[in-house]
Parts: structure tokens; sequence; C-alpha cells
């Protein structure tokens, strides 16, 4: 398409991420030891770096304090060769996230209302959005308004362009908070193109419990929408055009299930946007999601491995 900066464009929310992992379980009032880091995450800036590291060129959408933190937002952005478009404010502070991660490898998370839950239609950089492709979007930018008017007015003009659009429900527990009918007021007019969901996400917005039967129903009430349900420790189930296929997952082996769907969904994309069938982009992004899981943080140091994987 003439005028198009990348193929991905993604808008959201980048927060800094507090990782708590404990060795043992923390008793109520106790102490324990653990490891505490502070790691770059927010769920949509995730997906742009993953998008980026999968060789697929991306872009970012977001606004961040006119602080510190704001600062390494932009140099973490650049460093991920993400090209971003980050509006900068006195009023709020960039986002922080206390991410919990138990012996076990599962991940509670607070979420503060930092800088990013704050964009306004009138900050979006509207041609960056009409030159996009694609368009990315979670629920974290539709739980709330702000930044709730932002999102949609940017997935009306990415459509208006000729874009497709991809969602991410982000959140089952806030789902429930906001109630499954709003939710579903606020996002199946949006022309979804590819709906990424966790199971846990896919059962509260159908009522159902088993995977293909949620992944059906989910079709339904997206209906121009691949559906693409992430199912943790069991893969993945692509449905597509009334068939599901399962993934297998690559591997088991839970330590930190932190930014796990992000890297799935920014893999995905890399790849299907590039050409590739839904079935292989989810292979291989289960493949990526798998290498994530097995180290601490949302978006752990590439090493050789992943480097494999890339190729």
């Amino acid at each position: 398409m003439p005028g198009v900066t990348a193929p991905l464009c993604v808008i959201g929310d980048f927060a800094w991420d507090v990782l708590i992992r404990t060795n043992s379980e923390l008793l109520r009032g106790g102490d324990t030891f653990g490891e505490v880091m502070l790691t770059p995450g927010g769920s949509a800036a995730n997906v742009a770096v993953w998008g980026s590291r999968c060789g697929l060129p991306t872009e970012f959408i977001g606004k961040i304090g006119r602080d510190r933190f704001g600062q390494l937002a932009q140099e973490d952005l650049a460093n991920e060769q993400v090209t971003s478009h980050l509006v900068e404010t006195d009023e709020h502070l960039t986002g922080c996230v206390a991410v919990f991660v138990d012996e076990s490898g599962e991940r509670s998370m607070v979420s503060g209302r930092g800088a990013d839950f704050y964009l306004l239609p009138s900050e979006l950089p509207k041609e960056t959005v009409r030159a996009a492709k694609h368009l990315h979007m979670t629920a974290w930018s539709f739980f709330v308004d702000p930044p709730r008017a932002a999102a949609r007015a940017a997935a009306q003009l990415a459509r208006e362009s000729g874009a497709t659009l991809s969602f991410d429900p982000a959140s089952f527990q806030m789902i429930e908070e906001m109630g499954v009918s709003q939710f579903l007021a606020c996002t199946q007019d949006l022309g979804i193109d590819v709906f990424l969901p966790n199971y846990q996400e896919g059962e509260v917005l159908t009522g159902l419990d088993e995977p293909e039967a949620i992944a059906a129903a989910l079709a339904k009430l997206y209906p121009r929408a691949l559906i693409m349900l992430k199912l943790d420790a069991d893969g993945a189930l692509v449905y597509e055009n009334g068939v599901a296929t399962a993934v297998p997952p690559a591997t088991n082996n839970l330590v930190d299930a932190t930014g796990a769907g992000d890297s799935f969904a920014g893999a995905f994309l890399a790849r299907y946007l590039s050409g590739a069938t839904a079935l292989d982009a989810a292979r291989f992004a289960t493949k990526i999601s798998a290498w994530v899981i097995e180290q601490l943080g949302a978006r752990p140091k590439p090493d050789a491995r992943l480097r494999a994987i890339l190729l």
C-alpha cells in the first residue's frame, strides 16, 4: 500500500514492571527472599517489541510522563528498533505495574493508572494511524475512558484507511469488573480481523469451558475475525473459517508467565502479516512464548536460543 510507514502499528500502554518473584510462599506479615526487578513492559508495548524482534517493522503509539521513566521508555523502544510516537505529559507519571510471580511461575498484577491511561483522541498521530497496514489494540485501552475514546478513534481511522485490526482482550478479571455486555458493546463494532484471547478470557466472554466451543462462540461474537485462542500449557487453538486446529505447546517449563500472551501476539502478527498461514504463525508464536516463560520478565534479553528460533 502506498505511503505505509510500517506493516504493524500498536496503540496502548507502556509501563514499567516491578517484578517480584518469591522462592517460597509469602506468608501474611512474613518475610522471604526472592527476586525484585524493574523491567520494561505494558501489554501493547510488549507486542510492539516482539513484533520488531521477530522481524516486522513496527510503530508504537502511547503516552508517558515527562519524567525519568518516560525517558527510559523512549530509550527502550529505540533500542528495540520500534518507532515510537509518545505523547508526553506533566500531569501523570509514566505507568508502573506491580507483578507478583509465585513459586509456581504464575503471575498476578496490580496496574497503576499512569499516563498511558490518559491518551486522548486529540493526541493521536493521525497520519501514522492512517498509514499503518495493521493496527493492534489491547483491552487495557478499553476498560476505562480515557483512553477508550482514543483507541476507538484510532480503530476507525485505521479501518477507513484500509488497515486490518487485531485485538487482545487482556484480562478476564477486568472484563468481569467491566461487565461482559459492556465489553462487547465497546468492541464488537470495531471490525476486528484477528482476536487473540487466552482461555480464561474466552471462558468469561462466552460462558463456555471447552476450547473449541469457546472459539466457535467467539467467532459468532466477532464474525469477521480469525480466533487465535491461547491455551497456556496446552498450546493454542486456531479457529479459522469454522475449522479448529490445535497447536501443541513447545514447553511446560514455566518460570514466569509474565508477558507470555504478549510475546505470542507479537510473534504471531509478525509472521501472519508477512504472509504465513495462521497455523504456521501460531506454531512460530508458540515457540517464542515458550522461550519467554522459561525466564524472568516479559522481554528477557535475547540469547542464542532465541536467535535460533527467529531464523
